[in-house]
């Protein structure tokens, strides 16, 4: 039976008393509009632990645009249903208020990695997400964290936070968990129309497309050849790259790298989507 918790010092408080217990918390961290990919990771969570713990928080400092703040979906009724179905044991969803005393301030050096993709195009992003997920693992302490493929870059940004502090908590990515067609499972799938969702396709497809000629053709070749694919109103690539799934930098030859992934983001229409293989 799924508990709502919202407090933070109630959540701690359970959360204590599972970890004295000898039990392994799992836990999933998201903004709520939750779809089938936030599912999977419960699923794994539950499988692999003996109490999971989702949150729902729509983290106001890692929005640098306010009107995309204002436009996150927030279909609250509807995620604790799905997570009654999913068998989860506890929703963490405190409010903004809960979360943040007023005034406060975080910094933390997190080097290139803030600085790069998702960092370039959304200044001061990953200090909002390494601010909230700090305060999220030490009310909740999990065993381990559950985080999707999608947000690539973000893993690799919670790792080095885990780092950082030295904090006893395994950081797991899984899977990217994608529609019929293709389109990367996402909370902001909702804002798009049909014909932005046809056209959203074309994300997939291209990363599909580069994979599918890793071995055959030069990498500049086949990056030069996917930018293209990409360039059709109402379609805008902000950026499309190849890079070391290890350090995210970006590589010139297949041979550079084990694990080669390739990153975009792109709006379609006024929707800002973003997506990755591992290549």
């Amino acid at each position: 039976m799924l508990q709502i918790i919202t407090t933070k010092a109630e959540m701690q408080q359970i959360a204590t008393a599972i970890k004295v217990q000898g039990k392994t918390l799992g836990f999933v961290p998201t903004m709520g509009a939750l779809h089938n990919g936030h599912l999977n990771l419960i699923a794994r969570s539950i499988e692999e632990n003996d109490i999971t713990v989702c949150s729902i928080f729509v983290n106001p400092t890692q929005f640098n645009d306010p009107s995309d703040l204002e436009r996150y979906p927030r279909p609250v009724e509807a995620d604790v249903e799905k997570l009654q179905r999913a068998k989860c044991d506890y929703l963490f969803m405190p409010s903004v208020e809960e979360m943040y005393a007023k005034g406060e301030t975080w910094h933390l050096d997190l080097g290139y990695l803030e600085n790069i993709l998702e960092g370039a195009f959304r200044p001061g992003h990953y200090q909002g997400v390494t601010q909230i997920v700090k305060k999220l693992f030490d009310i909740v302490q999990p065993t381990n964290a559950y985080f999707g493929q999608k947000d690539f870059q973000q893993v690799m940004v919670v790792k080095k936070m885990v780092e950082l502090f030295n904090l006893p908590v395994n950081i797991i990515r899984c899977p990217t968990v994608r529609e019929e067609e293709g389109l990367a499972m996402s909370s902001r799938n909702v804002h798009l129309s049909d014909s932005e969702h046809k056209l959203a396709l074309k994300l997939s497809q291209t990363l599909t497309f580069i994979k599918n000629n890793r071995l055959t053709t030069g990498l500049s070749d086949v990056l030069n050849e996917a930018k293209t694919q990409l360039t059709s109103p109402p379609i805008v690539l902000e950026y499309l790259v190849i890079v070391d799934g290890a350090t995210l930098n970006e590589i010139t030859a297949w041979e550079q790298s084990k694990e080669p992934v390739a990153l975009l983001a792109a709006k379609v229409g006024k929707t800002r989507l973003i997506d990755n293989m591992v290549l």
